[in-house]
């Protein structure tokens, strides 16, 4: 079964970025390129783990409510949230109000803080589980892979909270640490591009 599906721009396109209005932007301008500003990766590891369990499209539609509720995911001001904080948020209609996400973001904006202190920025540690190439799996065949599962445990090891390996995973295919996009999608050969003149963290 094709993985494409042709647009109608007259390119072809993942599959899954015809299945909502909301994801046609997303799969073309963000989904897939590498990514090393932390405050972006902070905030998508976060906002996958307001994800599981629920649909991306539910957290697409709600993000801008997330960023203006958690400081525009600047964990340096999250990582001084109060459990006031964490009342606001329970009772903003804007987010996906549960505690244990809640809490899990402000505890890992701490965890952040550490990683800044002891790696130098949340990217240089990020990208230090890029597959190599001849470990990289057909594309949108798996949920999972033997560096989410690393990374997973890492994080875990650091006491950063909703990283699962599978949450992992989504975050390193929208962070460009894998290029996922399918045989055939116009986007391949452009994160294929961008990721060529991408020099990753160190």
């Amino acid at each position: 079964m094709s993985k494409v599906t042709l647009g109608p721009d007259g390119l072809n396109r993942c599959n899954w970025s015809n299945s909502a209005p909301e994801f046609p932007d997303y799969h073309d301008s963000e989904w897939g390129y590498p990514v090393d500003d932390d405050q972006r990766l902070f905030e998508k590891l976060c906002l996958e783990s307001f994800q599981s369990g629920l649909s991306w499209r539910t957290i697409l539609n709600k993000r801008d409510n997330f960023r203006s509720a958690f400081a525009e995911f600047d964990f340096n001001r999250v990582a001084q949230f109060t459990e006031d904080d964490v009342h606001r948020l329970l009772h903003d209609a804007g987010i996906i109000r549960h505690r244990g996400k809640i809490q899990a973001v402000i505890n890992n904006a701490k965890r952040a803080q550490e990683m800044v202190r002891s790696e130098g920025s949340i990217a240089a540690y990020v990208w230090r589980f890029e597959p190599k190439p001849e470990n990289c799996l057909e594309p949108q065949t798996a949920s999972t892979s033997a560096e989410s599962i690393a990374m997973s445990k890492d994080l875990k090891k650091r006491e950063w909270k909703f990283v699962g390996p599978t949450t992992v995973f989504a975050f390193m295919q929208a962070m460009g640490l894998i290029n996922d996009h399918a045989h055939g999608c116009c986007c391949r050969v452009r994160a294929t591009e961008q990721r060529r003149q991408f020099v990753p963290p160190s």
